[in-house]
């Protein structure tokens, strides 16, 4: 890259760190790209520095040493996320969304790039301090959110089927009841999609019982991996401590309340506030 103006270098390197987030780069790999010295290099990037924390935009993290160098951590302020989800559970307290069995219809919104990347950029900053190798989410709603989420992590997204598929080779499947249904269902993962004593976050779009996250659990013993964290967009709030087979997760937004009768719904922001 020819040399540029610093006003040129310091715009080129913030978008170089936003495409590259929880990525280590060497000064030394800065100075060769730039064609400047260390210690400019240095300076430019306290400034990005600044103007990242001082924006919510998220942190610069510098490491010392031959080997060491920055790296970018997006995130997200949570006042700022809080006043993100009082608008998202708003638009899910619409009437018109109320399915049977108390679901709420949410496709729509999981169907918005921009709103999905407020999603995973909250998402990421809450798990941002664990070591995480890839996201994992069961087909089809909960494919938004991990990939969204994947893109401030920078972790690949794995995704369990309900069906075999040809395409996936040999998998690994296993059957699970349903906390909602209690009906026995299978979900499978290809085994060339995840490495053993991987570090799994698990993400999905909505959660009753919370017997298909507990699925997806379950599915991670069969290839010695490890759950890093579980992140659900929706909960419900109507079911009970004892029903629940899952505990330890964050939630952004609960399902409080729903009268099918009025079609009155109750959305309030989740654990994660």
């Amino acid at each position: 890259m020819k040399k540029l103006k610093r006003s040129a270098r310091l715009v080129e390197m913030t978008q170089y760190l936003l495409a590259r987030p929880h990525t280590l780069i060497s000064l030394t790999a800065f100075a060769d790209r730039y064609q400047s010295a260390k210690s400019s290099i240095s300076e430019d990037l306290a400034i990005i520095k600044e103007v990242f924390e001082d924006d919510g935009i998220g942190e610069l993290h510098t490491l010392a040493g031959a080997a060491g160098g920055v790296r970018f951590i997006p995130k997200c302020r949570k006042d700022e996320a809080l006043v993100k989800i009082a608008d998202i559970c708003r638009m899910l307290e619409q009437p018109d969304r109320l399915l049977p069995g108390g679901y709420l219809y949410m496709t729509d919104l999981l169907g918005q790039p921009g709103l999905m990347q407020e999603v995973g950029r909250m998402f990421a900053t809450a798990f941002a301090d664990r070591e995480i190798d890839c996201i994992m989410t069961v087909e089809t709603k909960g494919i938004p959110l991990a990939h969204a989420t994947s893109q401030y992590l920078n972790v690949p997204v794995v995704i369990v089927r309900r069906d075999h598929k040809v395409t996936e080779g040999s998998v690994v499947s296993i059957n699970y009841v349903s906390g909602s249904t209690k009906r026995i269902q299978t979900m499978s993962l290809a085994r060339r999609a995840l490495k053993e004593q991987s570090r799994v976050l698990i993400i999905d779009d909505f959660m009753k019982a919370g017997g298909t996250i507990q699925g997806m659990v379950d599915l991670l013993h069969e290839f010695r991996a490890y759950v890093a964290g579980v992140g659900v967009f929706v909960e419900s709030g109507e079911i009970d401590n004892e029903e629940r087979l899952l505990h330890d997760y964050t939630s952004l937004a609960r399902l409080t309340e729903v009268d099918l009768k009025t079609r009155h719904i109750t959305v309030q922001p989740g654990n994660y506030f």
